[in-house]
């Protein structure tokens, strides 16, 4: 396990959500950190010996869970979709709150009974959530994987509906669509390598020590 201890940070929204959560536990990123332009991924801090790195959302999970990075911060959603054994998530960090929804075009909604369905073609970022949603209650869904652009797919003819985080609903509406189902409420929680849980004796203050930054 490197010596050093590393925190992955997955980029965008929950990024600026995250810095005060940081700053309370104690660690100050390097001043490069919030320039813009910078191409960097890692940033030394304020504190010898912790280093933060900056992925995508999706990949700060499996950073952690491949022990390259012994702390992260990581939305629910993305747990729920990869089901790592090797992660632990202690801390509900109460950041990047947000839900995830089925959608479908505005007037297809208006005569749609989703108790009625029994398959269902859907484009989605989370095609194991998706599944397991649906056939908990029989439904067998049918995922089209798409990385982004989600709301294209009814628009286009891809596929009817759509699994997708939904914060303030806003893109929905400009693009015709309604929420017809929660999937799962979200919220990002901090996660930590088991093993290095288990072995490395610095991982577990810090644990303590975002906690007590959450509740703050």
């Amino acid at each position: 396990m490197n010596e050093e201890l590393i925190i992955a940070l997955p980029k965008g929204r929950i990024l600026k959500e995250a810095l005060p959560v940081l700053a309370r536990a104690g660690i100050i990123p390097e001043a490069s950190f919030s320039d813009d332009d910078s191409r960097a991924l890692k940033f030394a801090t304020n504190l010898p010996g912790v280093a933060l790195i900056r992925v995508r959302a999706f990949d700060v999970a499996t950073f952690v869970a491949f022990g390259a990075a012994q702390l992260g911060i990581a939305g629910n959603d993305v747990l729920m979709e990869f089901g790592f054994t090797e992660i632990y998530a202690p801390v509900d960090l109460g950041i990047g709150r947000c839900r995830l929804s089925v959608a479908e075009p505005a007037d297809m909604a208006a005569t749609d009974d989703p108790r009625r369905w029994s398959h269902v073609r859907v484009a989605t970022k989370y095609p194991n959530i998706t599944r397991a949603h649906f056939g908990a209650r029989g439904v067998q869904a049918e995922c089209i994987k798409l990385n982004g652009a989600m709301e294209l797919a009814p628009l286009l003819g891809l596929s009817p509906r759509i699994v997708d985080l939904v914060s303030t609903g806003r893109t929905l509406v400009e693009n015709g669509l309604v929420e017809v189902e929660t999937v799962a409420e979200v919220s990002s929680r901090l996660i930590v390598n088991r093993a290095a849980f288990k072995t490395n004796p610095a991982v577990v203050p810090w644990i303590e020590r975002f906690r007590a930054a959450a509740q703050a």
